[in-house]
């Protein structure tokens, strides 16, 4: 078959996009409005309901089809309710994104002074969370004939030189376990690591004038921070039919700040 644009359509999926919800600018909102406009129907999940209700009203009155759900990704039973909320709603899962993380609440402390509450906490949500909504959801993919999940790992993963960085680094780890133990059930798993992204969320935890944005200056190939909605682009790619056989890979979208051949 000739390739066709209509290979970027999302039209009857159902997207769950997990860390969703607020106002302003995220890569969550960015993630489930690009969705929408693909044509999926989706679930906006956050721990904060009435942000995920925010993002889903915005695509209601666009036209768009969202429900909103509250969800701490690190509660096996609230991953399991999530999953159940879109089979209601919209009668299964096709799509996963893992948005759901701690970015400026994971301690910075040094590896050798990090206390182990910390590091407990940055791992139950940016890799158990990630995994306990990915099982949540692999039945109902399974029941529709396959499904993409994506994965939000980090250019600071590259190398790992913090909490944060290792606990997305390990979430690589899980990318590739999923895709090779799930890919004969037409499962694919793969991850979009952000250099500095300008959401704001991203913009609090590194300032305009903080040194690390001069050091991407020097570093990154073109520009040292993009948009939210720069990142929408490879993920509608990884859940489209147009990227049915990309699978256990890592899209590195940082403006070239991490090159890896």
């Amino acid at each position: 078959m000739a390739f066709s644009l209509d290979q970027f359509r999302l039209d009857g999926k159902v997207a769950v996009v997990t860390g969703a919800g607020g106002r302003g600018n995220s890569i969550g909102r960015a993630y489930a409005l690009g969705f929408a406009n693909a044509g999926a129907s989706v679930v906006v999940a956050d721990l904060n309901k009435d942000g995920a209700q925010i993002v889903a009203d915005e695509i209601n009155a666009a036209g768009g089809k969202a429900i909103a759900v509250g969800v701490d990704v690190s509660n096996e039973e609230q991953t399991l309710a999530m999953a159940e909320a879109a089979k209601a709603a919209f009668g299964g899962v096709d799509i996963l994104i893992n948005n759901a993380a701690l970015m400026v609440d994971v301690s910075y402390d040094s590896i050798d002074t990090v206390s182990v509450e910390a590091w407990n906490k940055a791992f139950a949500v940016n890799l158990t969370g990630a995994l306990l909504c990915a099982r949540a959801v692999a039945p109902s993919m399974r029941e529709r004939g396959g499904g993409r999940i994506v994965n939000q790992t980090s250019g600071g993963a590259f190398p790992a030189t913090s909490l944060y960085g290792i606990s997305k680094l390990a979430l690589v780890g899980l990318t590739t376990s999923l895709a090779k133990q799930w890919g004969k059930d037409n499962i694919t798993c793969n991850a979009i690591a952000p250099g500095n992204v300008k959401s704001d969320a991203g913009k609090l935890l590194v300032p305009d004038d903080s040194p690390f944005i001069q050091f991407l200056q020097m570093t990154c190939a073109t520009r040292p921070r993009g948009e939210p909605d720069e990142l929408v682009g490879a993920a509608i790619l990884l859940c489209s039919e147009a990227g049915a056989w990309i699978t256990g890979q890592v899209i590195h979208i940082d403006g070239g700040w991490v090159m890896r051949p």
